[in-house]
This record gives structure tokens, C-alpha cells and sequence, in this order.
């Protein structure tokens, strides 16, 4: 019987050239895929498809606290993965929440009583992962020497209902006492009231690093409470990140890509306190590298993965509820106020 040849065959018969161009193709792919593993950036997965970004420019918050050291270390990871405009937005840490609800800003951690009362009064904002437990110490004049004995005494915050004025009427409501009555609350920046502390003229000022840190340097009063290492502080998240919420209604690629920056940062910060200190310095973020490490390793930022978010603002929304600061519930709060699911996906990406 002759053979016949089937056009189908010659078709997808490889010279040895295309062989060799090929083999060499392939692996050239496979070097790449290692240098970007290398960089910090993940390769796609196999048989997986990488979405678009849909935008490339990300606006973050740029605030006076160094423990946001986070979002300001993020800028390479975000630049490896795809962002060509990173902006920093200046604005006061009180000033927060509200530039995220106005579009002033796409994103950014902030202090987690905050949130729960802009989140209560309807604000576009969303919660979407836990970044570092406690950063902020109360410090006392020599007749303060616990939250008890802040009844009747001056003390010092920046504005009503700002990130201050919430901490501290947690804390005092926490111990029974009414912050609405019974504490003198004294309104200036946060400068002014620093040096009206040094002088004598306040009795307690609570400090966010790197402030605590050098009045710790200083010997200026003393730790009344630190929310690092004191129960229930050191239990619940202080920062949070948040984002406009029709940014991550619009962005859902891009809103998960700036996630997963700030969580590799604040792994960082954890694992590689000195390079994040001095990265921070580098960058104009900060002026002083000796509080700013100190920050940096006295922060937890290596709890993110252990601690649930879902319980830092149930447990806010319950005692600024209890002192009239918000009307909602706890669940009605969570379920209007927050967007878990993209954490949980980089969970199980970045495991530590």
C-alpha cells in the first residue's frame, strides 16, 4: 500500500532553526519570571490571567505620623506592580478620613475610631484590611497616673471628635468616666499642645510617633498607657486602611494591587526596622532616624495576618456608642463600612 503524506503532517513539521529560536524564547520567558520573583513582584500564576489595571495613578496620604510608614514605603512595590503616578496627598491626621470621602485622596490607613465614627455618619469611605496594632502613648503630668485620673484634668487634643479626642474617650469610658463631662478638653495643634505639655501646663497629652518616642528620649512626664503593649489596646488595630469607596468600585484591580503594596511594606517595617527607618529619613517623611526606629521596632506591624479587623471596630463602634459618639450598631457599621474580600485573597498570597 504508498504511503500518502498528509498536508496536516508538513504543516507541523519544526526545522531544527525554529526549534533551537524557540527553546531559546522559552527560556528567556523563564529567566524573566525569575527576576521578577527576585524584584518582589509575583509572577502570574500558571494558567491564570493578570486583569488590567484600570488606572495607574494611586493617590496616598501623607500625614505627620511616621507610624504610616507603610503606605509611604509602598511606592516601589506599587511601581513594580504596574502604577506609573504615585501621588502623596498632605494631610493632617485628622484630616483623614474626610479627604478620602471627598476624592482628595484614593487611599490610606487610618486611626481606627476615626473611621468607625465617619463610617456611622455615612462618609463614601471603606475599610479594607488591619495594618499594625497600637502606636500612640499616653503620657501624664506627675499627678496623672492612670485614665482615672484624668477626671477633672486638662487635656490636650487637636480637635473634637478627631483621632485624639476618640482615643481617649474610649479610654476614659472604659474606666467609667463620662469624656462628655468630666475631662477639660484643650483644643490646639498638635505642636502647640506638645510644648504646652513640656511647660507644665497640660496634665495628660496623648502622642503618636515619632512625638512619643522623643518625649520618651526627653524624660517629658510619663507613660501613663501604652497602647502597644496594654490591654485592651494592644488587642485591637490601631490603623486601618480605608479608601474612597467609588475608587474601589471603579478600580477593583487596582484597589487590590495597592492592598497588597501596603501589606508588603508593612512587612517590611517588621522584618527590616533600620532599612524602613532610614528609607523613611531618605524620603522626607521624617527628620529623625534614631525616634523613627524606635518606632519601627517598638510597632507591631508584624501582627496584620493574626488580628481581625472586624473585631477593632466592633469593639470601637461599642464604646463610642456607649458615650453617644456614634448611633449605629456594630453590624450595621461592618456591613455598610467594610470590603474584607480583598484581604482575604492576598492572604493567601503573601502568607508569612
Amino acid at each position: 500500500m504508498r504511503n500518502v503524506r498528509s498536508p496536516i503532517a508538513d504543516n507541523m513539521r519544526v526545522t531544527r532553526r525554529e526549534f533551537l529560536r524557540t527553546s531559546a524564547l522559552l527560556s528567556a520567558s523563564a529567566g524573566s519570571m525569575a527576576l521578577l520573583s527576585a524584584c518582589g513582584v509575583s509572577p502570574i500564576p500558571p494558567g491564570a490571567q493578570a486583569s488590567a489595571l484600570e488606572t495607574t495613578t494611586v493617590r496616598l496620604v501623607q500625614a505627620t505620623s511616621v507610624c504610616l510608614a507603610p503606605q509611604y514605603l509602598a511606592e516601589d512595590f506599587l511601581k513594580k506592580d504596574g502604577f506609573t503616578d504615585v501621588q502623596y496627598t498632605k494631610i493632617s491626621p485628622a484630616g483623614i478620613i474626610g479627604g478620602l470621602a471627598t476624592g482628595e485622596a484614593d487611599m490610606s490607613m487610618t486611626f481606627a475610631p476615626v473611621l468607625v465614627r465617619r463610617l456611622d455618619a455615612g462618609d463614601p469611605v471603606v475599610a479594607l484590611a488591619g495594618v499594625h496594632v497600637g502606636c500612640f502613648v499616653l503620657f501624664g503630668s506627675e499627678h496623672i497616673d492612670t485614665i482615672y485620673d484624668l477626671k477633672g484634668s486638662n487635656v490636650a487634643i487637636t480637635e473634637i471628635g478627631g483621632s485624639e479626642h476618640a482615643f481617649l474617650s474610649t479610654m476614659a469610658a472604659f474606666v467609667g468616666i463620662d469624656p462628655n463631662k468630666d475631662i477639660n478638653w484643650i483644643t490646639h495643634p498638635v505642636p502647640e499642645s506638645k510644648q504646652l505639655f513640656i511647660d507644665g501646663k497640660l496634665d495628660a497629652f496623648l502622642a503618636f510617633p515619632p512625638i512619643a518616642q522623643e518625649l520618651r528620649a526627653k524624660q517629658v512626664g510619663h507613660e501613663v498607657l501604652n497602647s502597644m503593649m496594654d490591654k485592651p489596646w494592644s488587642q485591637y488595630y490601631c490603623c486601618i486602611l480605608a479608601a474612597n469607596r467609588d475608587f474601589t468600585q471603579k478600580n477593583p484591580e487596582a484597589t487590590k494591587r495597592v492592598v497588597r503594596s501596603i501589606l508588603k511594606a508593612t512587612d517590611l517595617c517588621s522584618q527590616e526596622p533600620e532599612r524602613a527607618a532610614q528609607l523613611m529619613v531618605d524620603r522626607g517623611f521624617t527628620s529623625n532616624y534614631d525616634y523613627t526606629l524606635d518606632a519601627m521596632k517598638e510597632i507591631p506591624y508584624g501582627v496584620w495576618r493574626d488580628y481581625d479587623a472586624v473585631d477593632t471596630l466592633r469593639f470601637y463602634a461599642l464604646k463610642l456608642r456607649d458615650i453617644g459618639m456614634v448611633k449605629g450598631s456594630p453590624d450595621e457599621i461592618i456591613a455598610n463600612g467594610a470590603d474584607w474580600h480583598f484581604l482575604n485573597e492576598l492572604k493567601a498570597e503573601l502568607k508569612g
